[in-house]
């Protein structure tokens, strides 16, 4: 399902710990990471779409998490023209996504990336909340931006100002909402859990 302009639509996922820290998922056979994201079906409201994701992407299901609050109409972001099928009926040119974020309530042996024929992630970890900023490719680094920005006030309410310090006057957040220029400072990363398909171990972080 594309659009007139060539956006799909798609829905992003942000899933939380009450302590702030969000789910960093990494593309099965690839280094790329990034929050759990997919495609809209036709017959689908975004928040249906959200859920059914959420379970083939994750293994949670409605009951393991709350809904905390969604980003307002859609979010859009182009692909860079390598990965542009122009020879494809439809021509896709990028995402138009409204985003969620989720607070876990169940437990973390609750998640698994093998619940499909072609899970999408083999690696997970935990990281601070705007870590992502400087570590997802970086022609989504704008529309991660206004997603965290817009989401952020949501999740302080849950884990407090400390575990989601203020950064909406921040220049290198709001570079990265307007313009694909690079910050100048990394954000902290938080120490985590990394899971393989089902398999963890803990694993030390840069404090």
């Amino acid at each position: 399902m594309i659009d007139p302009d060539g956006y799909r639509p798609n829905v992003g996922i942000v899933l939380m710990r009450p302590d702030g820290r969000l789910f960093w998922a990494r593309r099965i056979r690839r280094d790329g990471w990034q929050f759990p994201q997919g495609g809209m079906n036709s017959d689908e409201t975004p928040i249906e779409a959200m859920y059914r994701e959420l379970r083939e992407e994750t293994g949670l299901c409605p009951e393991h998490v709350e809904v905390l609050g969604a980003t307002p109409g859609w979010l859009r972001y182009r692909l860079p023209q390598r990965a542009i099928r122009r020879h494809d009926r439809l021509v896709c040119v990028g995402q138009k996504q409204v985003w969620f974020l989720l607070r876990l309530l169940g437990e973390e042996s609750d998640l698994r990336l093998d619940l499909t024929d072609k899970p999408e992630f083999d690696h997970w970890r935990w990281v601070d909340f705007w870590y992502p900023l400087e570590h997802v490719v970086m022609f989504k680094r704008g529309v991660y931006a206004r997603a965290l920005v817009h989401l952020a006030p949501f999740a302080r309410k849950v884990a407090g100002a400390q575990a989601v310090p203020q950064k909406e006057g921040d220049p290198r957040v709001n570079g990265w909402s307007r313009s694909r220029g690079r910050p100048r400072q990394r954000p902290r990363e938080a120490s985590g859990r990394d899971t393989a398909l089902g398999q963890g171990h803990k694993e030390r972080g840069p404090s």
